[in-house]
């Protein structure tokens, strides 16, 4: 694979990223993810694994956080693997697992493993921080198993 193949594999997941949970731009599923995409970790339970999965996370942040964004940390491509480190906040003004809008800002590290084939995203792998989004919301404490 070639440099620029990576740098445009990399491309690919930052603008993908970005349309989809900075911007809010839901039809960004239809633009950067395959219609066959697999998403071996969705990020949260109920959410189906495929596209609309990513759409419909997308849709509930941006619902609870109409100012959601995701910071991108790092990228690191080989071969026809993106691995995306972030950060994404928002304010949390509308309700998110059931916990009404606290108007304090959430915030939200994890990892990303994206495949690109072509000019579509094909799969994800991911690690969120689910542990400290719980204790955000109030949902657990610190300590608590």
């Amino acid at each position: 694979m070639t440099i620029d193949q990576l740098s445009s594999n990399k491309q690919l997941v930052e603008d993908f990223i970005q349309d989809l949970f900075t911007k809010g731009d839901l039809d960004a599923v239809d633009r950067y993810l395959d219609p066959a995409f697999v998403n071996h970790d969705p990020p949260f339970p109920g959410i189906p694994d495929g596209p609309d999965g990513m759409r419909k996370a997308a849709a509930m942040m941006r619902l609870a956080m109409p100012d959601w964004h995701s910071d991108v940390e790092r990228l690191v491509a080989e071969d026809d693997i993106v691995v995306e480190v972030f950060t994404a906040r928002g304010t949390h003004q509308g309700e998110l697992m059931g916990v009404p809008g606290t108007g304090r800002t959430i915030s939200l590290r994890g990892i990303n493993v994206f495949r690109v084939r072509g000019d579509r995203i094909t799969e994800r792998w991911g690690r969120l921080d689910q542990l400290g989004l719980l204790q955000q919301l109030g949902l657990t404490s610190p300590g608590s198993p």
